[in-house]
């Protein structure tokens, strides 16, 4: 691992520039006596081409069970801070070796009220590769290089809303999973800041499957990406 990236490709470039800068909406602004987390946002060169890494917890847990998110959790005391920890969180749930990753920069720290976490989002370029596959028995169910292509095709992108008629958000239809909440919120931002980010219909609104909505009932909340 390393902190300078000087070899990234191109496309990364308007990203490592604008992400630093994003702004943080008003209810993702950090609250001090939240607990502190980290998600790893890692993009690679896979066979669809520009890609980024993502997770779908297992369906079993009490806690955002069967949620997509980026690999991440809360940072432990021995962590050396957000880095660490987000690189840490990749490898037990993904199989992503530290040493193959280049970290290009921290995003601005969001907070997530209903898991009461501060996290600080962590994006890194894939300089060369592992093999990735669920690292933790009954936590991570999935693992998937999701090309940058796809997560952009209006074909792929609907608003999504609770059937109670509320928390209309972003969401993306891709590798057999449906990547909403927070997770989607962030890759919405993150794809705008790299420049990838095409129009599509912000009309199409879809209600959040019963299932999703019945595992995310088992939290106080139903937009978390990050691990207790």
């Amino acid at each position: 691992m390393t902190d300078a990236a000087l070899d990234c490709p191109a496309w990364l470039d308007r990203f490592r520039t604008e992400a630093p800068r994003l702004p943080v909406p008003p209810v993702f602004r950090p609250a001090p006596a939240a607990r502190a987390a980290a998600v790893l946002i890692l993009f690679g060169d896979g066979p669809g081409g520009p890609d980024v890494l993502l997770t779908e917890r297992a369906a079993t847990l009490n806690k955002h069970a069967g949620q997509p998110a980026f690999p991440g959790g809360r940072i432990d005391p021995e962590d050396a801070g957000p880095v660490a920890a987000a690189l840490r969180e990749a490898w037990e749930e993904a199989g992503v070796e530290p040493s193959g990753v280049d970290v290009l920069c921290t995003l601005p720290e969001l907070y997530l009220s209903h898991s009461e976490h501060r996290v600080t989002p962590v994006a890194g370029w894939w300089r060369e590769p592992s093999e990735v596959a669920p690292g933790h028995p009954g936590e991570v169910a999935t693992v998937a290089r999701v090309p940058i292509s796809e997560l952009v095709d209006p074909g792929n992108r609907v608003m999504v809303k609770h059937p109670s008629g509320i928390r209309v958000g972003p969401a993306f239809h891709v590798r057999d999973m449906l990547v909403w909440g927070f997770t989607a919120a962030l890759l919405t931002q993150v794809l705008s800041a790299g420049g990838w980010d095409r129009p599509w219909d912000t009309s199409r609104v879809e209600d959040l499957p019963e299932d999703v909505v019945n595992l995310a009932a088992r939290d106080r909340g139903v937009d978390v990406a990050t691990r207790d």
